[in-house]
């Protein structure tokens, strides 16, 4: 079984800037982060492969990205960068970054639709036009929102049907607020067959201090009875997660928290689901 880490980042505060990283509770997070950091934790933890996912709204750092998977032995199978759905040529531009060095590994993008005052952003006719440029672009879109703005997710994911959408970190649950009320805000967008859920994220959305595997338990379950096992999957999210856990405690965290499952469906959370979602599974069996 090939084991791949679907969402985690790399970053470096001194060449480009990270308003989302300002505040003191940031500190710990707020130096640079490359592969060589991550190399030594994927291999205690025995994951094979990673998708690196955008932290900076920038063709740069997606350009960037694309250039660490030309680099020998690198683990990371896939990118989910950045692009400005609402400019028009929107295939053009994918079209380019394609062609630079690594764009074959170019799998998705996302966007910090957390951070957008609209809660109807992902209802705009533009934003839906740069989706269905996506679908036709054979590429996925990673979900970044709140739980207020899941009914624009669940209508862009109902308007553009031949695009894969990925929900990050399960939707930003309020985790004090119990899974009964995330089941009723997640359960209309889980119910489309083509969006998935990255069991990631839980430990910063949960009380940094105090969080504990039995207070993330229900939520892990909660997204597999709705999503199943087939559109789910692991995600670290480091290096955000350090701020709450290290990346062996939110490995083994997920972990325990699974129900009893059969083969196929670990192997499906572990790894097969995001080869399948991203559409490189030659890719990354192959490495």
């Amino acid at each position: 079984m090939i084991m791949i880490d679907a969402h985690h980042h790399l970053w470096d505060p001194t060449t480009a800037d990270y308003p989302w990283m300002d505040g003191p509770e940031m500190a710990p997070i707020r130096r640079r982060f490359d592969v060589e950091d991550l190399r030594p934790l994927l291999r205690a933890a025995g994951v094979d492969r990673t998708i690196v996912v955008e932290a900076h709204a920038s063709d740069a750092e997606t350009a960037a990205m694309l250039a660490l998977t030309t680099q020998p032995s690198t683990p990371i199978a896939g990118v989910v960068g950045w692009t400005d759905l609402t400019a028009p040529g929107r295939l053009e531009a994918v079209a380019r970054l394609r062609e630079l060095p690594g764009g074959r590994a170019l799998v998705g993008f996302r966007h910090q639709v957390q951070s957008e005052p609209d809660p109807d952003w992902l209802r705009r006719g533009d934003v839906l036009r740069g989706l269905a440029a996506l679908a036709d672009a054979d590429l996925a879109y990673d979900l970044v929102v709140q739980p207020h703005q899941l009914p624009g997710a669940t209508h862009a994911a109902r308007e553009v049907p031949g695009l894969t959408f990925v929900l990050d970190h399960l939707g930003k649950p309020d985790i004090a607020a119990g899974a009964a009320v995330w089941r009723g805000q997640v359960a209309a967008l889980a119910a489309l067959p083509n969006t998935y859920c990255k069991l990631s994220g839980l430990v910063t959305e949960a009380d940094w201090k105090t969080w504990t595997p039995e207070e993330l338990r229900p939520y892990v379950e909660t997204a597999l009875d709705l999503f199943g096992p087939e559109r789910c999957m692991y995600g670290s999210d480091w290096p955000v997660c350090l701020l709450a856990a290290d990346y062996a405690r939110v490995h083994a965290t997920l972990r325990a928290c699974l129900p009893t499952l059969t083969a196929a469906e670990d192997a499906a959370i572990m790894g097969g689901t995001a080869a399948r979602a991203y559409r490189f599974e030659d890719t990354a069996c192959a490495a």
